[in-house]
C-alpha cells in the first residue's frame, strides 16, 4: 500500500508540476511578449516620413533603456536602400533582419545574435504613409529578466512540490498505519488467546474487521465441533471394544471350551464397531475438505444395479427428478441408499419404489424409499436406529445399517425419519439432503 501511493503520488507530483510550470511560464512569456508588442506599436504610431525620404519618430519612446547603451532593451527600423534607423541602446551593434519576406503581422522568436546576450525579438513589416518603401521595424530584449522569472517559478514549484509530495507520503503512510491497526489488533487478540487459553476472540473490534473475527470465531468453532466428535467417536469406539474384549479375556482365562467360537463371535461384533465408526470418519473427512456434489439419480440406479442381483425377486420401482443434486459425497450418498435400499428388499414383501425429489419446493431434497413388508412400530422408530438395534433378528444384519445412515446423513446437514407408506403399506424411510444447484 505504500509503495502504491508513494509511486501514485510521485507520477500525479510530476505531471502536476510539469502542467503548472509549462502554464506559469507561458503565463510569463507572454507577459513578456505583450510588453515588446506594445513598444512596437508605439514605435509604428510615431514613425513618419520626413523630407528627405528617411524614417524619424514624431516624438520620443517612453522608455529610458532605449537610451542607455548595451541596456537589454533595443530597437531598429531598416529599409532597403535606406540607413538603418536604431536606439542609442544598440550603441555600435544592429539588428538582423531577414528582408526576404513581408511581415503583416507581428513576428516574434528568441536569437543568440549578440554574444553573451540572449534576445527576445518582435519584428513586423510596415508601409509609411508619403513612402513606397517596406520598413521593418524591430524590437528586441534581452531573456535575462524573462529566464530569471521562469527560474524563480520553477524553483518555487519545484520546493513546493518536494514539500506537499512529503507531506502526501506522511499522510499515506499515517493512513496506512491507522487503517492497518484493526488487523495489529487482531493479531494481538489471537496472540492473547493463544497464551490465555481462550477459545473465542472477544475484544472489541471495529466495524472493519468484524466480519474476519466472525469468521475466525466460527472456525474455531468448527474445530472444536470436529475436535469433539472425534473425541466423540474415540469415546464410543472404546466403549464398543471394551466389552467384547473383556468377554474374549475372560473366556480365554477362564480357558472356556468354547473360546474359537467366542474370539470369533466377539470378533465379528468389534469389526462391526470399526465399520460403523470408519464410515463415519470417512464421512466427516470428506465434509471438511469442501462442498461436495452428487448426482441423486445416478447414485439410485447403481445402488438398484447391484441390489438387485442380491434380490432378483423383489421389484423395484424408480420415479421423480433424476437430475437431483445433493451436497454429500457420492460414495458415501451410495452407502445411505445401498443401506435404506437393501434393507427395503430385505425386510419387504417382495414391492421396493424409490421416489427421488418427492417435495420439489423444499431446499432439501427428499428421497422416499418404500417398501410393502411389516413395517416398524411408531414406538419403535427411535429405537431402530441405535447401534446394534434389530426387530427382526431371524434375517442375517448387524443392526448398524440405520444407525450410519442417520450419522452420515447428520453430518451433511441432512436427516433421516421413519413412517408408514400409504400406497405399499409397509415402512416408509424419508432422506432429507441438502440441495445444491
Amino acid at each position: 500500500m505504500m509503495f502504491i501511493a508513494a509511486g501514485w503520488i510521485t507520477i500525479l507530483l510530476l505531471l502536476g508540476g510539469i502542467a503548472l510550470d509549462r502554464t506559469l511560464a507561458g503565463l510569463v512569456t507572454r507577459n513578456f511578449d505583450e510588453q515588446l508588442d506594445y513598444m512596437l506599436t508605439a514605435m509604428v504610431g510615431s514613425a513618419e516620413i520626413g523630407g528627405d525620404g528617411e524614417v524619424f519618430f514624431n516624438r520620443p519612446l517612453g522608455d529610458q533603456r532605449f537610451l542607455e547603451p548595451n541596456s537589454g532593451l533595443y530597437w531598429q527600423i531598416t529599409g532597403k536602400g535606406h540607413d538603418d534607423f536604431a536606439s542609442r541602446s544598440l550603441w555600435d551593434r544592429s539588428l538582423k533582419v531577414d528582408s526576404t519576406q513581408f511581415l503583416a503581422a507581428p513576428h516574434i522568436y528568441d536569437s543568440d545574435q549578440f554574444p553573451g546576450e540572449k534576445l527576445r525579438v518582435m519584428e513586423r513589416t510596415i508601409l509609411l504613409p508619403g513612402s513606397d518603401t517596406e520598413w521593418w521595424f524591430v524590437v528586441a530584449a534581452s531573456r535575462d529578466d524573462l529566464d530569471a522569472q521562469i527560474t524563480r517559478i520553477r524553483s518555487i514549484l519545484f520546493w513546493s512540490f518536494v514539500v506537499l509530495g512529503m507531506g502526501l507520503f506522511l499522510m499515506a503512510g499515517l493512513q496506512t498505519w491507522y487503517g492497518l491497526g484493526p488487523l495489529r489488533r487482531v493479531r494481538l487478540a489471537i496472540k492473547r488467546m493463544r497464551t490465555t487459553g481462550a477459545n473465542r476472540v472477544a475484544d472489541p473490534l471495529p466495524l472493519e474487521v468484524q466480519p474476519l473475527v466472525e469468521e475466525l470465531n466460527a472456525l474455531l468453532a468448527h474445530s472444536e465441533k470436529q475436535a469433539e466428535e472425534a473425541r466423540t467417536h474415540a469415546g464410543n469406539l472404546a466403549h464398543a471394544l471394551k466389552t467384547p474384549l473383556t468377554v474374549v479375556m475372560n473366556a480365554a482365562t477362564a480357558k472356556a471350551p468354547d473360546l474359537a467360537d467366542t474370539v470369533i463371535r466377539e470378533a465379528a461384533v468389534m469389526r462391526r464397531q470399526v465399520d460403523h465408526h470408519l464410515a463415519r470418519a470417512r464421512a466427516v473427512g470428506r465434509r471438511a475438505v469442501g462442498l461436495s456434489r452428487a448426482n441423486v439419480g445416478e447414485s439410485v440406479e447403481a445402488v438398484l444395479r447391484a441390489v438387485t442381483r442380491l434380490y432378483d425377486t423383489t421389484r423395484f420401482d424408480l420415479a421423480g427428478n433424476r437430475n437431483a443434486r445433493v451436497a454429500i459425497e457420492r460414495q458415501d450418498l451410495d452407502e445411505i441408499l445401498g443401506n435404506l435400499i437393501e434393507n427395503a428388499a430385505k425386510y419387504g414383501g417382495g414391492s421396493v419404489f424409490v421416489t427421488i425429489d418427492a417435495d420439489p419446493k423444499s431446499p432439501d431434497c427428499l428421497i422416499q424409499v418404500e417398501d410393502d413388508g411389516m413395517g416398524i412400530p411408531e414406538s419403535e422408530r427411535i429405537r431402530i436406529f441405535d447401534r446394534g438395534a434389530r426387530l427382526d433378528t431371524g434375517k442375517p444384519g448387524t443392526g448398524l445399517g440405520l444407525a450410519i445412515v442417520r450419522d452420515v446423513a447428520e453430518i451433511y446437514g441432512g436427516s433421516v425419519t421413519l413412517g408408514e407408506s400409504e400406497d405399499l403399506g409397509g415402512l416408509l424411510v424419508e432422506l432429507r439432503l441438502p440441495r445444491v444447484g
